[in-house]
């Protein structure tokens, strides 16, 4: 493998804000931050990478001769003269169930929170890097590119560019094809205790297994409960014995999905230097068709989507981190 030019610097973030999170989940977190070659330079844009779920952000630092890493794609581009100089800062999301949708939640801890009052300030204080919309940037995969999404509709004032590689998007398309995965883990361990505590001892996880944890995970984001007779603080969009979709919990959800937010006030990106949506023709969560339908709505609120498609599924893409890299990292040094 190539050596890095470049350099990493690991910072330890002693979290407040997920500090006593309901799931017990560790609230010191190891922060992994590049540097292009040459260091940091004041002003020099910074771009939260956000991992997929079950993903924490170091294990974007890991490649094969065969699979860079993203440091090792990003310094080609850099060496091309395709990409512009940046700090990339790769945070941890994780939690029990596997993921936090990088949202604040009571079924989870403050994830949104962590991100924004603490990593951000931390990075820019220490580095001198960002320092102002102008310079920061988010970006990420499947679950990532969510949170990427999330955070861009959430709080416009605080980035100019995003990039979406599969985000969520369209739930009634990628996520109810799950809902009888975890049905099936209900009727074979009777209750959400029973299949959480049986998929934690299990010493290798399934893909059934983590399928039907997703819907756990997404359910402890978008429908947290205050109802302390329910299993972890979250509603379930289905009933566990029918399978008949709950109304209410499931309209809650909806409230959440990028597709039905950028049609109430996707205008609040309409200024951004970067949006970037792409998904895989072949994706298995069918997530060309969220981002068709988020390029459309966001379209309609006067934003500029640069939309790509590919031929490709949901695995194993990070080399389109490739396309959108250079033009994040230049449309935050334009100006």
């Amino acid at each position: 493998m190539t050596l890095l030019e470049g350099s990493i610097h690991t910072l330890v973030l002693d979290s407040a804000v997920l500090r006593d999170n309901p799931l017990g989940d560790p609230w010191r977190r190891e922060l992994p931050v590049y540097l292009p070659p040459g260091g940091a330079t004041p002003g020099m844009p910074v771009i939260l990478v956000l991992a997929g779920f079950t993903g924490i952000g170091a294990g974007q630092l890991r490649g094969t001769p065969w699979e860079p890493s993203l440091p090792a794609r990003f310094e080609t581009l850099l060496a091309a003269g395709s990409a512009a100089p940046a700090a990339l800062v790769f945070p941890d999301g994780f939690t029990r169930f596997g993921g936090s949708q990088y949202m604040n939640s009571p079924a989870t801890g403050r994830y949104e929170d962590h991100l924004l009052q603490e990593v951000l300030p931390a990075v820019e204080k220490q580095f001198g890097v960002g320092g102002k919309r102008a310079r920061r940037g988010v970006m990420g995969k499947s679950s990532g590119g969510y949170g990427a999404l999330h955070l861009c509709l959430q709080h416009p004032e605080v980035f100019a560019a995003l990039a979406s590689h599969a985000g969520d998007a369209a739930f009634d398309l990628c996520y109810r094809g799950d809902f009888p995965r975890l049905l099936a883990q209900l009727d074979r361990h009777a209750t959400l205790e029973a299949f959480v505590a049986a998929f934690e001892a299990s010493p290798r996880k399934s893909t059934a297994q983590i399928l039907a944890m997703n819907v756990i995970a997404m359910a402890a984001a978008y429908s947290p409960s205050e109802d302390e007779n329910l299993p972890f603080g979250l509603a379930l969009p289905v009933e566990p014995r029918t399978g008949r979709l709950r109304p209410d919990v499931w309209a809650r959800w909806l409230t959440f999905d990028p597709v039905e937010r950028a049609a109430v006030y996707g205008e609040v990106l309409a200024d951004f230097a970067l949006v970037y949506l792409d998904a895989g023709l072949r994706d298995e969560y069918h997530l060309q068709y969220g981002a068709r339908q988020l390029a459309d709505a966001l379209r309609a609120k006067g934003v500029a989507v640069h939309h790509e498609e590919f031929d490709d599924g949901h695995m194993g893409v990070s080399y389109r981190y490739e396309r959108s890299l250079p033009l994040m990292t230049r449309a935050l040094s334009a100006t």
